[in-house]
């Protein structure tokens, strides 16, 4: 079965919860493909990684190095400060659990980064590394799954209220800075 490669999300920055919310479906196709990948390499039968391992490997890499950690760093610099400053201590709490989870999911992505710079190397584990390896992609998935059902439905709702357009202008406007990309409106 071919391993899908990810397209990126259609989202713009003048609508930065609908980016974050794109996001979010970035980082679902990047968890399916890495735990297809693990599918993948086990139906191999210990062969080393062939082209389109090597590419899974590769994508997943890229959005968990790059996009993913940008995420991160878009909502401990907007949303969980709007949950915080929101007067209601249980939405505080929300956000320092938010926070505490990205936290896990940094320190659970260092082993499975190397795991995957290791196929992407070609080289393949043995069956016994490949399982490791496999469950520590599917407790990351899991956690990953969990945090972003929980941001969808609990963080991201009281945040859209919260803000106004003109804060949701200004989070747009620092997001794509951030990246080096240019604010819609400054394209004319």
């Amino acid at each position: 079965m071919p391993l899908p490669l990810n397209t990126p999300p259609t989202a713009s920055f003048d609508e930065p919860f609908d980016l974050l919310h794109a996001c979010h479906a970035r980082v679902e196709r990047s968890l399916v493909l890495l735990l297809r990948l693990g599918d993948y390499l086990s139906e191999q039968g210990g062969q080393d990684p062939d082209g389109l391992a090597r590419d899974a490997a590769t994508d997943v890499l890229r959005y968990f190095d790059v996009a993913g950690p940008l995420h991160h760093d878009d909502e401990e610099r907007h949303v969980f400060p709007a949950l915080r400053q929101a007067g209601q201590p249980e939405l505080a709490a929300l956000a320092d659990a938010l926070q505490d989870e990205h936290r896990q999911m940094d320190a659970q992505w260092r082993p499975i980064r190397a795991d995957l710079q290791t196929l992407q190397s070609g080289q393949m584990p043995d069956a016994q590394m490949l399982q490791a390896a496999r469950q520590r992609w599917s407790a990351f998935a899991a956690l990953y799954r969990k945090h972003l059902a929980t941001e969808e439905s609990l963080a991201y709702p009281p945040c859209i209220q919260r803000l106004n357009p003109a804060d949701q202008q200004a989070m747009g406007r620092e997001m794509a800075g951030r990246r080096g990309a240019r604010y819609p409106e400054d394209r004319r």
